[in-house]
């Protein structure tokens, strides 16, 4: 029996260095070569009992460990600047802008040339044909300061405001009737009262322009009314 088991340590040798050499092949395919397979390979020809340990124990010299390590901090610092960046980079919500002021449709721009208001008309002298005419607009619903102004423009130039003027054409008295004994319906005496006349032509320009200053209009473009 003694014959028969003397080759055992032989065969468990010969696997042992069997799986040394496997283990050697896997550390240089792992990339851990360099001086920790340096150091294993000169450990087990020395006889060690423990091949795992010799490899272990060569793993913290290896230069491929150094890399590696090398590696893992270069990675480490680049996903820090890639958070770094994602947080500075971000982007921010836009503000909505605040609504603009609605602009007065009554204000002027710094540009715009404003029209003065025309001053009202005073009152003519008493006694004049005139004063009586500035007297009766308010009866034809008239502000007299407004329209005054536009009704002695029309008959300054078409009579002067005289209660005799006579035109050629057969017009006559102050709003220049034509014929002039139109006016008779506002009177008998409307060939000499300026109060007649003045009733008279009052009562056609209303008929006719609407106000004394839409009659001043007319005459400025035709000459006549």
């Amino acid at each position: 029996m003694s014959r028969h088991r003397k080759p055992g340590p032989a065969k468990t040798r010969k696997h042992r260095r069997t799986g040394v050499f496997l283990l050697v092949m896997a550390v240089f395919v792992a990339g851990i070569g360099g001086a920790g397979a340096a150091t294993y390979l000169a450990r087990a020809n020395a006889g060690s009992a423990d091949p795992a340990g010799l490899v272990v124990a060569g793993i913290p010299g290896s230069r491929s460990v150094a890399l590696l390590e090398q590696d893992r901090q270069h990675m480490i610092l680049m996903d820090a600047a890639t958070k770094t960046l994602n947080l500075v980079g971000a982007p921010k919500l836009a503000t909505r802008p605040s609504a603009a002021a609605t602009p007065d449709p009554t204000a002027t721009s710094p540009g715009t040339p404003v029209t003065p208001a025309a001053p009202a008309a005073p009152p003519p002298s008493p006694g004049t044909a005139k004063s009586v005419a500035y007297s009766m607009l308010s009866s034809f619903g008239w502000k007299p300061s407004t329209y005054f102004s536009c009704l002695d423009n029309l008959w300054s130039r078409e009579s002067g405001w005289s209660v005799t003027a006579e035109n050629a054409s057969g017009a006559y008295g102050i709003p220049q009737a034509l014929p002039g004994s139109k006016m008779a319906t506002a009177g008998p005496n409307w060939q000499t009262s300026a109060t007649t006349q003045i009733k008279w032509g009052l009562g056609y320009i209303q008929g006719r322009y609407g106000d004394p200053c839409g009659a001043w209009s007319f005459w400025e473009g035709h000459g006549w009314y």
